[in-house]
């Protein structure tokens, strides 16, 4: 069985799990936390890159001394904080460090190299494992930023994702800027936005270059020109490397939510967690579900086999679904009540492994062994 390492990011600190095998083949897990007790722990990431154990990113918002980043070299045990900020806006750019809402380490040619997606709607890039950073001066500078606005998580900078195929080409999420690319890594960006809608603006303005309230994107992990993507209202399909997308939410109960994740191996294989409305953020028809697709959003099944079944109200934020990258692919998820899901079977049957947590922020999770 393979050796998966769970975080559990909340409102009031990060929780840390692994898996192991119960008498009679069950699995269960064993839970240590909270880390960064009363901190609210909104990104982590698993950087396997090295020969040695994982490094362990985390970032951390504490309401006294505020957002930093901590990392960890023996899964957990010790955490080191650098003696600067890791991650600093420069004076002349007028901004602070609201939220570090992202981590995401660069590509395997790349191995010192780590990004923060931040609030204000920022880039940022270190190339000392994520100890220090810097701003990523282009897509700041970008001429359409000063039309981004707050959506109501604020303005987050909260998807990246690495091309597979050349680490200098990225594609990044803004809520609400839209996304943008780079394929010379971040010298110049242009937004990618062609038939991803936004439904706050007048109907004339409906289909804007940028602007739009993307809530998260996944890549396929077999055609690197795929993408999903969850939007405020809709859910879209790229098969052009996020030149064009065409929405594939027809068949959902409803295509408003924030998480989207693809499946480790499987092409075409995606997960949701669709919600009522943007002003009724609750599981669509109170049902406790989460949807996949495995036919790249030509249709969806609602997968529910050992969730609850009676009414349920806590929704699942943007980084609060993922998957793990074991065979069969285990798939997670956490909820606003504080209740933690797992399946060990690419989702066709669930487990409910913690409850009475704090309102669970991200969810993260890979074999380390």
């Amino acid at each position: 069985m393979a050796d998966v390492l769970l975080a559990v990011g909340t409102r009031k600190g990060l929780f840390l799990a692994r898996r192991k095998e119960e008498r009679r083949g069950q699995t269960g897990w064993d839970f240590t936390g909270p880390h960064f007790n009363a901190q609210a722990v909104y990104s982590f990431s698993i950087d396997r890159r090295g020969s040695g154990p994982p490094r362990l990113l985390v970032g951390g918002d504490s309401a006294h001394w505020g957002p930093s980043v901590f990392h960890s070299d023996d899964l957990g045990r010790t955490w080191t904080e650098p003696e600067q900020p890791p991650v600093k806006y420069p004076a002349d750019t007028g901004a602070s460090l609201e939220r570090v809402w992202q981590l995401q380490p660069g590509g395997e040619d790349e191995p010192g190299v780590v990004y923060a997606g931040t609030e204000p709607g920022g880039l940022f890039r270190s190339e000392d494992g994520g100890e220090s950073f810097e701003l990523v001066r282009p897509l700041w500078e970008h001429p359409t930023r000063e039309e981004w606005q707050p959506g109501g998580g604020g303005l987050g900078l909260h998807t990246i994702l690495v091309d597979p195929r050349d680490s200098r080409a990225l594609t990044v999420a803004v809520s609400t800027g839209g996304a943008y690319r780079t394929a010379d890594g971040g010298a110049s960006w242009e937004p990618c936005n062609r038939g991803v809608s936004a439904v706050f603006l007048p109907e004339s303005r409906r289909y804007p270059d940028y602007g739009q309230c993307v809530h998260k994107i996944a890549r396929d992990s077999q055609n690197p020109d795929r993408f999903y993507l969850q939007n405020h209202w809709g859910v879209f399909r790229s098969d052009d490397n996020a030149t064009s997308w065409e929405s594939i939410g027809d068949s959902l109960p409803s295509d408003f939510g924030f998480p989207v994740a693809a499946h480790p191996r499987r092409g075409g294989v995606a997960y949701l967690f669709p919600l009522n409305a943007d002003a009724d953020r609750v599981p669509a028809e109170h049902h406790c579900r989460v949807h996949r697709t495995q036919d790249a959003g030509d249709s969806w099944e609602a997968l529910g086999a050992g969730l609850p079944e009676s009414a349920h109200y806590g929704p699942v934020l943007r980084d609060a679904l993922c998957t793990d990258d074991a065979d069969p692919a285990g798939i997670y998820f956490g909820n606003r009540n504080g209740e933690v899901y797992a399946s060990a079977d690419e989702g066709d049957s669930w487990q409910q492994l913690a409850s009475h947590l704090p309102d669970v922020l991200c969810v993260r999770a890979a074999v380390i062994g």
